[in-house]
């Protein structure tokens, strides 16, 4: 499948709108990108044109874009690009639409705290240990705090 990928860099213009679905949540907003160049005349920086895109996050991206993103912010967005054109009361119209795979603040412009979300809710075809037997897994040629060789993929590691 040939995608076109971009990397954008901008700003929220609407509120990150999120809603379930049947292929799980989804949230929606609108990107503002304006480009900025060296305007020699005036020896200083001009603004250009702002590009606006609907910005798409699905499921865990879209969750999480939700709770942490507000209208102004900078933001770096990557995702696949696509582009609809369709017919509305005689008017031909084109929207530019990101799907995206990974969205960021843009620490260019300010500072962030990251929160790692946890998810609770297990899988019901995981096979859990009860917390006694995994504290005997620990091995005498290892700490007890040291990583596992391997570790189990579970509903919380688990890459959406």
């Amino acid at each position: 499948m040939n995608d076109t990928v971009v990397t954008v860099v901008g700003n929220v213009a609407t509120g990150v709108e999120f809603r379930e679905s049947a292929a799980g949540g989804v949230a929606r907003f609108r990107f503002a990108v304006t480009g900025r160049r060296w305007d020699r005349q005036k020896s200083g920086w001009a603004d250009g044109p702002t590009s606006f895109y609907t910005v798409w996050a699905w499921r865990t991206l879209g969750a999480n874009l939700a709770a942490s993103v507000s209208v102004g912010e900078p933001l770096v967005v990557h995702g696949r690009l696509r582009v609809r054109e369709d017919e509305r009361e005689g008017q031909r119209r084109t929207s530019v639409e990101i799907d995206a795979v990974a969205v960021g603040h843009d620490l260019t412009r300010g500072t962030a705290a990251f929160r790692r979300v946890t998810r609770a809710a297990p899988s019901l075809t995981e096979r859990h240990k009860p917390a006694t037997e995994a504290a005997r897994d620990v091995t005498p040629d290892r700490a007890p705090d040291a990583a596992p060789a391997r570790a189990p993929v579970t509903a919380s590691t688990a890459v959406p």
